[in-house]
């Protein structure tokens, strides 16, 4: 008898770990105390051996069943007093588990701990002038993630040797390549079938994207990519990771390349700074070569530079309005909102430096329509700079840009800031119904009725900067217009905003001039070779042609 007991809670036990073996398998929760999927875990594998144990244990009720609705947990009865005594002491166990989660969650939660997450960033004073310069056009990103994801669809489209097996993966990171903001995003595979056809060669291109040209390469991989968020079994990224890190929490993994035009996945290991389950920063960053699986784990200080997204948008989000909002503790949050800022809805990037940072507007807790100021927030480091300057949200600023054009029907994408003659200045794409950008506006943060729009960036520039003068906001340096003349050396065709430009450049300089197609269709006459004089406009940052003289 006692050997079948004994039996009973073997089964029980085995029963209970091939079902907890096969959640931990397909769920990867960390072995790790910090992590709310780890309890989760450890309270089902507990249910699931009580459930077995007690099917296997209790005595069957010699009921009717006219009797059931009136059947409860008390005449439920167990084969023997040790039966009953096992099955409350698992139950036990349950309860004081789930009784730490929730202890833990709340003990862990601003409400006990406001001062402590107030202080998880610090926020230096910025100088906007010496901060943010006035940067080179073909640095500006003038495409968000929705058109960029437009741009990588079609370019999967030409790709008739692999469409038919892969698809573009979602992901679509803004890095800084190169000294330029590209998006890259890996393919993955179509569906399950697709993965056991190809598999052995893995996925052999991903898709780059140009941000400032709109231009897309799938860049092709004589070896390919064997381990993502596509792949199955042990190749699969996030097993993969979960089987060599066993207790680290991952924050959201990102796809980047490094300078070679090597495939990477970024993984971010979350550290938690206050009690079980608050106070989340970034402690570590595992990489993965995509292609060998090969995983790497660097201190945030020590990540090489190539390195752009350490910390997610969402997570520097997070940590900014908790700096914002617990400055005088959580019921002041919540109640009165004294000196309570938090961010505006939406954010862009922008590099600095050869790094990505976030930029988003600050505004007051229940104020609408204006920001009081703005930040920039490093994506690798989390330093955060605080620039005080009022103006319209970007809420108010995007509707303004799309009324300027609202014949169009054109939608903006989120701003960007910009130093345009030394003003604070938001700059848009603006999109057709397709997706496609078709025209670019600027507009005064301060003065958000100042707004101006063009086809070409150059040209945007150019009109704000009028603008600004005639509204006696600034009086900027007049742009004068300048003559060229020389052999052309280069001259190459390419498609920006949906409209030709040739650039070309000349024996007797070293710079790149613009020209657009649409204004001077007589330039598709020119080849290497020809002699050619025309006008151009510096800008700030650009040699746009304005006349070709003849």
């Amino acid at each position: 008898m006692k050997s079948k007991k004994i039996v009973g809670i073997m089964v029980a036990i085995i029963f209970g770990l091939i079902f907890a073996g096969g959640y931990y398998y397909v769920a990867l929760p960390p072995i790790n105390i910090h992590a709310p999927g780890f309890w989760s875990f450890v309270i089902v594998a507990l249910l699931i051996i009580l459930v077995i144990y007690g099917l296997m244990n209790i005595k069957k009720p010699n009921i009717s069943i006219a009797d059931t609705q009136s059947f409860s947990a008390s005449d439920i009865k167990f084969k023997s007093r040790r039966s009953e005594i096992i099955a409350k002491g698992i139950v036990f166990v349950t309860a004081i588990v789930v009784i730490i989660f929730i202890g833990g969650s709340i003990m862990s939660s601003p409400l006990i701990n406001a001062s402590k997450y107030q202080q998880l960033l610090t926020v230096e004073d910025g100088n906007f002038a010496s901060d943010i310069k006035p940067v080179s056009y073909d640095k500006i990103p003038v495409l968000d993630k929705d058109s960029a994801s437009i741009i990588g669809s079609r370019v999967m489209g030409t790709m008739v040797d692999m469409v038919s097996q892969y698809e573009v993966d979602d992901n679509y990171v803004q890095i800084n390549y190169n000294d330029k903001p590209f998006r890259v995003t890996p393919l993955k595979y179509g569906n399950l079938i697709k993965w056991f056809t190809n598999n052995g060669k893995g996925i052999t291109a991903y898709i780059k994207i140009d941000m400032t040209t709109q231009v897309a390469e799938s860049v092709k991989l004589t070896e390919g990519i064997k381990y993502s968020t596509s792949d199955h079994f042990n190749r699969n990224i996030y097993r993969h990771l979960r089987f060599a890190y066993p207790t680290d929490i991952f924050d959201t993994l990102n796809f980047e390349i490094d300078d070679s035009g090597t495939p990477y996945w970024v993984c971010p290991v979350k550290k938690y700074n206050i009690g079980l389950f608050g106070g989340v920063t970034i402690g570590q960053v595992v990489l993965c070569n995509a292609i060998t699986g090969e995983l790497t784990s660097y201190e945030v200080k020590d990540v090489p530079k190539w390195v752009d997204k350490v910390y997610s948008g969402e997570l520097l989000i997070e940590l900014y309005n908790y700096y914002g909002t617990l400055k005088h503790g959580y019921f002041n949050s919540v109640l009165g909102q004294k000196d309570c800022l938090k961010t505006t809805e939406g954010y862009n990037y922008i590099d600095i430096d050869g790094s990505v940072w976030l930029y988003t507007g600050i505004t007051s807790v229940g104020q609408d329509q204006a920001n009081v100021g703005f930040v920039l927030m490093n994506q690798r480091t989390m330093e955060t700079r605080y620039y005080e300057i009022a103006g319209a949200d970007e809420t108010s600023a995007m509707s303004s840009a799309e009324g300027k054009v609202q014949q169009l029907g054109y939608k903006a994408t989120f701003p960007l800031l910009l130093n345009i003659a030394g003003e604070p200045t938001y700059f848009m794409a603006l999109k057709d119904a397709s997706g496609l950008v078709k025209q670019y506006a600027m507009l005064n943060i301060e003065q958000y009725q100042t707004v101006a729009t063009a086809e070409t960036v150059s040209g945007c520039e150019k009109a704000y900067i009028a603008l600004l003068a005639d509204n006696g906001i600034t009086k900027p340096k007049v742009l004068e217009d300048k003559t060229v003349s020389g052999v052309i050396t280069k001259i190459a065709q390419m498609v920006v905003g949906g409209n030709s430009h040739y650039y070309i450049m000349v024996d007797s300089s070293q710079d790149i001039y613009d020209v657009s197609v649409a204004d001077y269709i007589d330039i598709i006459r020119y080849n290497v070779g020809d002699k050619i004089s025309f006008k151009f406009n510096e800008g700030t940052n650009t040699k746009n042609v304005i006349g070709i003289i003849k």
